[in-house]
């Protein structure tokens, strides 16, 4: 039977938006099934990994399951989520299809390709470079969900190279408005070989895409057209996780998926639901009811099954990457509307504890990350007085400040 459930809320933190009259998402949200929650247990701030430090996904949902890692294994972990079999020496990457003036120019126009590029594109994108791109290696391009993909270098090879994802070339928020090929960050040989790999991927790639129908279908559209991979969190080894053998984990994105297996969970996912019309807003409401139903049937289904659920809802971080806080209070409510509405009474029934909290905070006026606390609740149903969960009353709730790596073990 189910003891405990950890639902994620990707990119839950925020900070006061003026477009909400100075409130945060969650604080204008309608949300009372998850202040029910909270007022039945207790609620606090959440550091996903360590004061000072600006989270990435990979290293704040690690941290809460109970490791301790600061650097990125982000390209094993992805490779992993896409059922790519790795071997010692693999180099794996992350990659974005992106859009670029030219190669010659190097101005960096979109890194998602205005997010509008579908799974279906990006198959076929991906068939063409497959096809048409000679290493001196073998490699294994394989494209997950819409913009995103991975890049496999099979063998022999060290993950000290540079990110030419625009976004991750520096620390903080930046981006970079030029594109910069991978470059070795030390005199190895190894590392210089590896580069060269990668630009080689990259040059060879970008001549296939400016040139496919596709592209040249999405321009006569008046859409970008996806004309290079951005490449980033290169990594060859995976570390050793905390294994947690009696969770279940329920997601349709290849990142989660890659965590959760190499944490020793089994997983159920679904196939995310296919853009159209290239509204990319749309797209998100449909893929966050998608996760909703999912999620439900899942619970309902094998509750007998496993002692925990990790449960992870990812539109809600898009939306203050893009500073639109009123659709990310809307998904707020949409959530506590259709998911914790079941939820509540799901793990009322059986006293199961809830913890809910985000991975990390993506305000909307920074459209990026940052290092601000999350608001976290865990309901263990030994309360029952009211409160608000929100960013402004976690910094001054009972449970005070709470590390990520000490997430799992307050799951009991």
């Amino acid at each position: 039977m189910v003891k405990g459930i950890l639902v994620i809320i990707d990119g839950l933190g925020d900070l006061p938006c003026k477009q909400l009259g100075g409130k945060t998402p969650l604080e204008q949200a309608k949300k009372d099934n998850l202040n029910y929650l909270a007022s039945h247990g207790g609620i606090g701030e959440l550091i996903p990994v360590k004061e000072g430090v600006i989270p990435e996904s990979d290293s704040a949902i690690l941290s809460i399951l109970g490791n301790h890692f600061y650097s990125s294994y982000r390209g094993q972990l992805e490779a992993i989520g896409a059922g790519i079999k790795l071997e010692e020496g693999d180099l794996a990457i992350r990659t974005n299809f992106g859009t670029i003036e030219n190669l010659q120019s190097k101005k960096v126009i979109d890194r998602r390709a205005g997010r509008t590029l579908t799974t279906k594109e990006a198959g076929i994108l991906a068939d063409a470079i497959n096809a048409g791109v000679k290493l001196p290696c073998k490699f294994i391009f394989k494209n997950t969900v819409q913009h995103r993909g991975v890049l496999v270098l099979k063998g022999g090879f060290t993950d000290n190279v540079s990110n030419t994802d625009p976004a991750y070339h520096s620390s903080g928020n930046a981006i970079s408005p030029e594109f910069k090929f991978s470059r070795p960050l030390d005199e190895d040989e190894n590392s210089k070989y590896a580069a060269n790999m990668i630009n080689s991927f990259i040059e060879q790639s970008n001549k296939i895409l400016e040139e496919h129908v596709v592209n040249k279908q999405r321009v006569k559209k008046g859409l970008m057209p996806a004309n290079i991979l951005f490449t980033r969190d290169a990594s060859v080894d995976l570390p050793q996780l905390n294994q947690l053998k009696r969770w279940a984990c329920v997601t349709p994105m290849p990142l989660e998926i890659g965590i959760a297996k190499s944490s020793g969970m089994e997983t159920f996912s679904f196939p995310y639901p296919e853009m159209k019309d290239f509204d990319v807003y749309q797209n998100l409401f449909d893929g966050l009811d998608e996760t909703i139903k999912f999620a439900i049937k899942t619970l309902e289904k094998k509750e007998k099954e496993f002692s925990y659920f990790y449960l992870h809802f990812k539109e809600t971080d898009v939306p203050g990457h893009d500073n639109k806080p009123n659709e990310k209070k809307e998904m707020i409510e949409i959530l506590d509307k259709d998911f914790f509405s079941f939820l509540k009474k799901f793990a009322e029934k059986n006293k199961i504890k809830v913890i809910v909290t985000g991975d990390h905070s993506t305000p909307c006026n920074l459209k990026a990350h940052s290092a601000d606390p999350v608001p976290i609740l865990i309901c263990d149903w030994t309360q029952n007085n009211k409160k608000e969960f929100c960013e402004k009353t976690g910094k001054t709730g009972e449970l005070g400040r709470v590390y990520g790596k000490d997430v799992i073990r307050l799951m009991g």
